[in-house]
This record gives structure tokens, C-alpha cells and sequence, in this order.
């Protein structure tokens, strides 16, 4: 048996590492504009802005239904560094381009240690960070659009052992491939190791079209960082009101408190509000927030709505985000405004449509920008019979052309009921509460 580690790309680049296991390394979050190009790499990496911090995250386990556990990962450092530009390495013709378009500009980079053992736990941690970077302003943290990076560090080892020989994959640009290549090269140094071969300390990259990772270069003994102090760079310090020295250059002193006092709320304590407010299960809290828009599209229906939290957190995430899903749209995108689908609610809170009858009519607003649900209700007929003499005399005579399914109902088959309000159903196209239908039938019987 094996066991895993992973955590995020954190060892001096001048010293071979002591921990050779999975990492994970969320990096860039672009600072500021650069303005000339040094010709060599700035790092804070010997001396990181912060030091021993956690991230918290929670995680699915198990086939459905799966449970939900909460996890941390240590934040081993985060420090301050400038891009260096990027290599485009073209197969086809046997060239590398070089590009340095971002060559200078800030980024920051987030170095987590060896507490995750898998891809999803890995992936799972980094949108939680991507969302706090989001809700901070600190980075839009699109990582198909490189605002965030990722490098995962991965090893084996079997229990009791020391940790194992890492492989580094290099610039993992979403969470599904970061995912994908952890328990791939996981199951790549397992069968390695199994078959008598050996892990080597290289770097290598994810080939998403093959869905598997490949070499790139051997890390062993190639690395020949040479750290120099930038005289040009005045020191960064950060200081809170008790330990804020007396005298100091405010220009220079960053003062912690003030700055924790203007952070908006975290995605996490919005969570569990939204799990006391409503009675929310913790998933659909997640998927609210995960999805950009998603949580200000659910507030702006519940404003406008009767119907209860539960019901609306339903049609949010399961018709709305559904819909969306299928047609590859952002929430920003949808044809169907908050506005729109609290009035469907409302109708159908006051009963003035059926369940099936709402569903039509969201598939309607959804083609047809700018109809209202009423104004599809009205056309398209689907307003629930509210005369109840009517009703009682459909059911009545849905009896008599169904005498065996009577029979069955008065001999105790339980289907038999079912099949009666179907058919009631069936005569008024839809558009009798089914509620309504079985209290009539069971006075008539």
C-alpha cells in the first residue's frame, strides 16, 4: 500500500528539498504594471511577506451520497516575487518562443505544505483560494486566463516511511487538469515503484489531450539559483498597533490592523450565514459561491419572492444552473433575469400554476427575452382551475369510464389513486392541482 502528500511548491530553488512529496503551488496574482525590465528576477522567497498560515477547505468524500468533510493545508509562506516571462514551446516546428509581455510584472505566490492526498483535495483547496482572492479584489484568479498558476509536487511512499522522491508538473492553468494530473502521476509512480522502477526528481508537464503527464527536465543537480540583495528595494515592513515601532517612516510601514479592519467577509463565514439564514445544506452553499454571479442572482430572486429559501435554493441550483450549464453560459449571461424567475415563483407559491406548468414557463422565459411569466401563463393557457365544481365533475365522470380502476382503489391498491388523478389530469391538460384532484376523489369514494 501507499500513501500520498501533496502540497504546493515551497523549497529554497538553491537547496535540494526536504520534503520530496506532491505539492501544489497557487502562484500568480499580478500586483502592478512593470515599467523596464531589470533582466533579472526579483524574489521576497528568502524572506516571505508571511509565514505559517492555514487555508481551510471542505471536501467531498464517498460515492453519492457523499459527505462533506472539512480540511486545512498549511501555508507554509507566501512572499512576493516579479514574472519572469514564458517559454511557448512549439512540437510541430521544433521551436521555443519566449515571451516576456509580463516579464517584471508583481505576482504573488502561495506555498502550501504536504497535507493533501489527492487531486480533488488539491483542486478543491485552490478554488477556495482562487474565491478568497476574488472576494479580496486581490486577483480576478482566472486561471485559463493566467492570473493563477499552479505546481503540483507529488510523491509516494508507504506508510511509517519517509516521503519519497517528488515529481514537480509545472504550470497547471485549471483546477480539472491540476486534479487529473495529481492522480494520474500518482498511479504513474505507484506502478513505477511496483515494478521495480525508480521516481526520478524531474519536472514534468500535463498533456491534457492525452490526459497524462510527460517529462520536461531533470531537476537534479541543474539548479544554480544566485540569490544577490536588490539595493534598489527598501525593506517592507509590517507591523500591527502593538508591536508598530515608534518613529517609523509610514511610508514604509504597512500597519496589519487597518488593513484587516477594510477585508470584506470571507467566503467561508459567508457560507455559514447563508446555512443559518435559510437552512442550507452546506453543499449548496458552496456551489452558490463557487459559481460566479450564482449567490447575488439567489439573493436578488429571494428579495422579490414568497416562496421559501428551500424552493428557491432548488430551482437556483438545480433548474437555473442547469440550464446554464447546458448552454455553457455564465450566470452574467442568462436570458432569465432574478426579477423574472421570483414572479414564476410567485405564482407558483399562491398556486396559480402547477409544478410541471412552472417548468414550461421557465423554458419559455429561457427562448423568449422579455416575456413575463405571466404573460406566458395567460398565453399558453397554463393557469390552474380553480373552479371546483368543474373538477368534481371531471372526476366524476374520469370514475365511470374507469369503473376496474375504482374497484382496484376501494380493494386497497395504492397505485390505483394515482392513476385516477393522472387521468383527471390528462383532461384538463395539466392544469388541475393534483392535490386538489385526490381530495375530491377520495370524498367521492
Amino acid at each position: 500500500m501507499h500513501t500520498v502528500a501533496l502540497w504546493t511548491e515551497g523549497e529554497l530553488p538553491s537547496r535540494k528539498p526536504k520534503f520530496p512529496i506532491i505539492g501544489l503551488s497557487p502562484s500568480e496574482i499580478f500586483l502592478s504594471p512593470h515599467k523596464e525590465q531589470a533582466g533579472y528576477q526579483i524574489t521576497q522567497q528568502r524572506l516571505p511577506i508571511a509565514v505559517n498560515g492555514s487555508l481551510a477547505y471542505s471536501v467531498f468524500v464517498g460515492k453519492k451520497p457523499s459527505q462533506l468533510i472539512n480540511k486545512t493545508v498549511r501555508i507554509k509562506q507566501i512572499q512576493l516575487e516579479q514574472d519572469s516571462g514564458k517559454s511557448l514551446h512549439d512540437d510541430r516546428r521544433s521551436q521555443t518562443l519566449i515571451d516576456l509581455n509580463r516579464a517584471g510584472v508583481g505576482l504573488l505566490e502561495v506555498v502550501l505544505e504536504p497535507d493533501m492526498s489527492c487531486g480533488e483535495e488539491a483542486a478543491t483547496a485552490v478554488k477556495e483560494l482562487q474565491l478568497i482572492l476574488q472576494t479580496l479584489g486581490t486577483s480576478q484568479a482566472n486561471m485559463a486566463e493566467g492570473q493563477l498558476r499552479v505546481d503540483a509536487n507529488i510523491s509516494v511512499h508507504h506508510p511509517g516511511e519517509p516521503l519519497g522522491v517528488r515529481t514537480e508538473v509545472k504550470n497547471l492553468n485549471s483546477a480539472r487538469f491540476l486534479a487529473k494530473a495529481i492522480d494520474y502521476e500518482i498511479q504513474r509512480q505507484i506502478n513505477e515503484l511496483e515494478n521495480g522502477g525508480e521516481i526520478l526528481n524531474e519536472t514534468r508537464s500535463f498533456d491534457y489531450k492525452l490526459g497524462c503527464t510527460v517529462p520536461m527536465r531533470d531537476k537534479e543537480g541543474k539548479q544554480d539559483y544566485r540569490f544577490i540583495p536588490e539595493p534598489n528595494l527598501p525593506p517592507l515592513l509590517l507591523y500591527d498597533s502593538v508591536s508598530l515601532p515608534a518613529g517609523a517612516d509610514p511610508q514604509q510601514v504597512i500597519d496589519i490592523d487597518q488593513i484587516r479592519k477594510r477585508l470584506p467577509e470571507l467566503p467561508s463565514v459567508t457560507r455559514e450565514k447563508l446555512i443559518q439564514q435559510y437552512g442550507m445544506l452546506p453543499e449548496h452553499s458552496l456551489t452558490l459561491l463557487n459559481e460566479a454571479g450564482l449567490l447575488e442572482f439567489f439573493q436578488n430572486v429571494m428579495k422579490e419572492t414568497r416562496a421559501e429559501p428551500k424552493k428557491v435554493t432548488s430551482w437556483v441550483l438545480n433548474t437555473f444552473l442547469g440550464f446554464l450549464k447546458q448552454q455553457n453560459l455564465a450566470v452574467s449571461e442568462s436570458p432569465v433575469t432574478p426579477s423574472a424567475l421570483a414572479e414564476l415563483l410567485n405564482l407558483l407559491d399562491r398556486k396559480a400554476i402547477s409544478s410541471s406548468a412552472a417548468k414550461q414557463v421557465f423554458e419559455e422565459l429561457w427562448r423568449s427575452k422579455g416575456k413575463t411569466p405571466a404573460h406566458i401563463v395567460s398565453e399558453k393557457e397554463l393557469g390552474l382551475l380553480q373552479d371546483r365544481e368543474t373538477l368534481e365533475q371531471l372526476c366524476q365522470a374520469t370514475m365511470e369510464e374507469h369503473p376496474q380502476v375504482v374497484m382496484d382503489m376501494k380493494k386497497g391498491n395504492p397505485r390505483a389513486i394515482n392513476k385516477l388523478i393522472g387521468l383527471v389530469r390528462k383532461a384538463t391538460l395539466s392544469r388541475a392541482d393534483p392535490t386538489v384532484i385526490k381530495e375530491i376523489l377520495e370524498k367521492k369514494l
